[in-house]
């Protein structure tokens, strides 16, 4: 595997040494893990959460309270 080195700022280098799991993880493994993240959310759940904001935004939720009462009738 080809190694090369990037510059970063001391504070993202202590932002990426408080997410190591255990002392040997590499910061290859945590960025990987940070962009497996980014990578997670398919077209279709993006736009199921876009919808569930505007419906938030507009006032169309239901409490828990509101659906316990409907399932109770």
């Amino acid at each position: 595997m080809a190694t090369t080195t990037i510059q970063i700022s001391r504070d993202l280098l202590e932002d990426l040494k408080s997410r190591k799991m255990y002392d040997k993880e590499s910061y290859e493994d945590i960025i990987r893990d940070l962009l497996e993240d980014t990578m997670e959310l398919s077209k279709q759940t993006l736009a199921n959460i876009k919808k569930s904001e505007e419906d938030i935004k507009t006032g169309r939720i239901k409490t828990l309270a509101e659906v316990e009462a409907r399932l109770n009738e």
